[in-house]
C-alpha cells in the first residue's frame, strides 16, 4: 500500500493515546497533525481539553489547535472548510496529513459530506418542539411516519432529538432529512484515508481517565476555570460544555471537595469516552480497528 498519498485519520475514546501514537506517526512518514476534537480550538481551554503540550509542537507540526476564543461559534461546517485548506497545503509541501481527535462528526463530515440542510426558522422549531410537549413521544412519532414514512427503518420510535429533527426538516424543507442525507458527497473518494479506530481495552482506560483527571487538577485546571468563569461565556456556546468547567465551579462556590472535583471530572469523562466508543461501533465499522499492542505493530511497517 502506498501510505504516502493517504490521508491518515485517527479516531478513538478520550484517553486512548491518539496523541501520542499520532506524534510516533508522524515522525515516521514525514506527517503533520491536525486537530478533529471540538475542544481542543478553543485558546482557553489548554488543560481541560487535553490538548498536545508544547514540546510536541516543537517535534511536530500541529494545526488547528487553540485558535478560537471560547466567545466565538465554531460549526462543523467551519472546521471542515479548514481541514479542506490545511490538507491541500500540506500535500503541496509533500507532508502526509494526520487528523486526530474525538469527534466522530468531525470525521464523517470529512469522509462523507456535510449534509446542507437550510436553517429551520426559530419560531417553528419552537412550534413542533411544543406539539412534542403535547403530544408526548409515542404519538408524535406516529404523526411523523404519516408525514415522512422514511423515517421508519431509520430512526428508533422512542428517540426524541432526533424524531424532532426530522418532523422540522420535513415540514420546512418539504424533503426527508434522509434525501438531503443521500445527496450529500465528500470532496474525497474512499482511497483518499487511511482510517484508524483505536479500540483501546475498557478497563484500562478507566485507570488512564483516572490518572488524567488528577493531573489536570495538578496542572492547573482550577486556574484555568477561574479565567474562564471571568469571560462569562454564553451557557449555549460549546466551550461551556466543557466536562470540568461544572465541577469545578462547584469547588469554587465550596460545595464540593477537590476530592470530588476529580471523581466527578473522572465519571463525566469515562461517560463521555462511552459514548465516544458507542458512535465508533455504529458509525466508523469499516475503519482499521487497532488496540494498543496493534498500533505499536503498525509502527514497525514504516
Amino acid at each position: 500500500m502506498d501510505f504516502k498519498s493517504k490521508i491518515f485519520l485517527i479516531y478513538g475514546p478520550t484517553a486512548s493515546g491518539k496523541s501520542e501514537f499520532a506524534i510516533k506517526l508522524a515522525k515516521k512518514i514525514n506527517g503533520e497533525i491536525i486537530n478533529a476534537d471540538s475542544m481542543q480550538i478553543y485558546k482557553e481551554l489548554k488543560i481541560l481539553s487535553a490538548r498536545p503540550y508544547k514540546k510536541d509542537y516543537q517535534n511536530i507540526k500541529h494545526h488547528l489547535y487553540g485558535f478560537l476564543s471560547v466567545n466565538k461559534n465554531f460549526s462543523t461546517g467551519d472546521w471542515l472548510k479548514l481541514i479542506d485548506k490545511k490538507i491541500i497545503d500540506l500535500k503541496k509541501k509533500n507532508k502526509i496529513p494526520i487528523l486526530v481527535g474525538g469527534t466522530g462528526l468531525y470525521f464523517k463530515s470529512l469522509t462523507e459530506g456535510l449534509v446542507s440542510i437550510p436553517n429551520i426558522p426559530i419560531q417553528l422549531r419552537k412550534k413542533i418542539r411544543s406539539l412534542h410537549l403535547k403530544l408526548g413521544q409515542k404519538k408524535f412519532f406516529t404523526k411523523l411516519v404519516k408525514l415522512d414514512p422514511l423515517v421508519t427503518k431509520k430512526i428508533n420510535s422512542s428517540d426524541t432529538q432526533r424524531s424532532i429533527r426530522a418532523y422540522e426538516v420535513k415540514l420546512f424543507t418539504k424533503k426527508s432529512m434522509y434525501d438531503w442525507f443521500k445527496n450529500t458527497k465528500s470532496n474525497y473518494e474512499k482511497a483518499d484515508f487511511y482510517k484508524i479506530y483505536i479500540d483501546f481495552p475498557r478497563k484500562d482506560l478507566i485507570k488512564k481517565i483516572e490518572t488524567r483527571a488528577n493531573e489536570m487538577i495538578k496542572s492547573g485546571a482550577i486556574q484555568e476555570v477561574k479565567k474562564f468563569l471571568k469571560l462569562r461565556v454564553s451557557k449555549n456556546k460549546s466551550a461551556s460544555k466543557a466536562i470540568g468547567i461544572n465541577e469545578v465551579r462547584e469547588y469554587l462556590a465550596k460545595k464540593i471537595k477537590k476530592e470530588e472535583v476529580i471523581e466527578k471530572i473522572s465519571i463525566k469523562t469515562r461517560q463521555y469516552a462511552k459514548r465516544q466508543s458507542t458512535w465508533g461501533r455504529g458509525h466508523m465499522q469499516e475503519w482499521n480497528k487497532m488496540n494498543p499492542n496493534s498500533l505499536d505493530k503498525f509502527l514497525k511497517k514504516f
